[in-house]
């Protein structure tokens, strides 16, 4: 019987978190069953030597592991059922977003700690393990085994970059639009709309293989020295228009772009919508059949040949709203 993970969401949107831990689980674990999904996490089982590659690529989750057991806040019992390995631990608790307000969670802490305390030994500072309560729709227990470093992230934010443009998604964003096209490790990315290149910057860091594209010769040279500064490799990269990348690159695993919104960015003088028409068509001449596309605009576009799998909008300022498709092209 496979271990049960819980996945402790961000919380930081009420539903592509969900989306893209999913999507993280199925790139990495083939064997693998998501068990429940609620508010503020995903319980799945899969072999643990999975759970690593997942917490190397995931962007939206706080934290995960092993999950020890979901209990009815009138009936904490079963608590009395739980064990740990061998070690010092300490108990934390976290309320999702307000809920289960009327519950002492200090009350809660200490059931818990109580009845782990009988065969392990509590240590506040610096335990050996942590023991997670997630307030949510039940009482959820898990061990915390992987912490998600959202810092480093930090580091890689558009300001950072020797070459930038102050119009780009948050690191975060740009790795959970990769991850929702359900790419593996070592496939090969493509963003055709690179601009100084924080899509593909994600993309290597996860292990893929990058493919940059814009029709401005100065956004190339700009992702090429962001991507020296972080010592990572393009597999290629080239000028070339929308409507060419298939001539010019091929079959690829997967497309993740953010293309102009037609704004303060250049278009070429060509109408914007005219650009998400060719896109789309282009999209689909270069996806591998299964494969998908993660596109970002500031509104909804539909395919008439991709059949579109998600589509969730994020909310930046007054007059612009985020909308990350994901289309699938059909095997």
């Amino acid at each position: 019987m496979k271990p049960s993970f819980l996945f402790e969401l961000s919380g930081e949107h009420k539903t592509m978190c969900t989306a893209e831990a999913v999507k993280c689980i199925e790139a990495e674990a083939d064997d693998h069953q998501i068990e429940k999904i609620g508010p503020g996490y995903v319980i799945a089982s899969f072999d643990e030597d999975r759970l690593q590659p997942i917490a190397d690529r995931i962007s939206l989750t706080h934290r995960m592991g092993r999950h020890l057991g979901s209990f009815d806040v009138d009936d904490l019992s079963g608590f009395e059922d739980i064990e740990i390995p061998e070690g010092s631990f300490a108990v934390r608790c976290k309320r999702f977003e307000g809920m289960m307000k009327d519950i002492d969670s200090q009350d809660v802490i200490r059931k818990l700690g109580a009845s782990l305390s009988r065969k392990n030994d509590v240590k506040l500072k610096d335990p050996e393990q942590e023991v997670f309560i997630l307030m949510s729709d039940r009482i959820h227990v898990y061990l915390s085994e992987k912490v998600i470093d959202r810092n480093i992230l930090e580091t890689r934010k558009v300001g950072e970059r020797p070459y930038f443009s102050p119009i780009s998604l948050h690191p975060r964003f740009a790795r959970a639009a990769i991850n929702l096209t359900g790419v593996k490790k070592g496939g090969t990315v493509l963003d055709p709309f690179c601009g100084t290149g924080g899509i593909v910057i994600e993309a290597a860091f996860m292990g893929m293989k990058t493919i940059a594209s814009d029709f401005d010769p100065e956004m190339i040279a700009g992702t090429q020295e962001n991507m020296d500064f972080y010592d990572l490799e393009l597999h290629d990269f080239d000028v070339s228009d929308i409507s060419d990348i298939h001539d010019r690159f091929g079959e690829v695993d997967a497309i993740v772009c953010d293309p102009p919104y037609g704004r303060s960015t250049c278009t070429g003088g060509e109408d914007i919508e005219s650009i998400y028409a060719r896109a789309m068509t282009a999209f689909n001449d270069t996806l591998k059949p299964g494969s998908a596309v993660s596109v970002v605009l500031p509104h909804p576009i539909s395919s008439d040949t991709l059949q579109l799998e998600s589509m969730f909008i994020q909310r930046v300022h007054g007059s612009l709203s985020r909308h990350y498709h994901t289309f699938r092209k059909q095997l």
